[in-house]
């Protein structure tokens, strides 16, 4: 039953994805957060209930993250050319973001207890890594595939 529902989830996804253009990065990150949510469905074996707690809470982990990451890569566009003074703000900037990355993340942990094992939590932890790690291994050999390709 688990794997009929995340086969259908991926169908309407990618189908609603491959109507969109598919060079915008926003289809891209789309089928990614697909991707993932349906492994990590998978690897943890979740069932609809479980599923319909779990993913609000990590939803609103991830916006929040992704706000945080928003804010640490602001395009610096002259390097060489910001003062002393700029510099300490900016190291004071992301030593806040750091420590509100911390945050949330401890109040992700303390969510996910209330629906999940600390066990789980850590096997998340180590699947999000997984899959981090396999995205970037795809991502280099498709690089150096079109590289041979030209």
């Amino acid at each position: 039953m688990k794997k009929v529902t995340l086969i259908i989830i991926l169908f309407f996804t990618f189908c609603g994805l491959q109507a969109q253009d598919s060079k915008s990065k926003e289809d891209h990150r789309e089928r990614i957060k697909a991707m993932k949510v349906a492994y990590i469905t998978q690897e943890m074996n979740m069932n609809p209930e479980l599923a319909q707690k779990f993913w609000p809470i990590y939803n609103k982990y991830e916006c929040q993250k992704t706000d945080l990451q928003r804010r640490e890569h602001q395009e610096l566009k002259e390097i060489e050319t910001i003062s002393e003074q700029q510099a300490e703000k900016m190291l004071m900037e992301y030593q806040e973001i750091e420590n509100e990355e911390y945050q949330i993340k401890k109040a992700l942990f303390a969510d996910l207890k209330k629906i999940i094992s600390s066990k789980e939590i850590i096997k998340l932890h180590k699947l999000e890594s997984d899959f981090n790690k396999k995205l970037w291994k795809e991502y280099r050999e498709r690089k150096a595939k079109e590289r041979q390709n030209k």
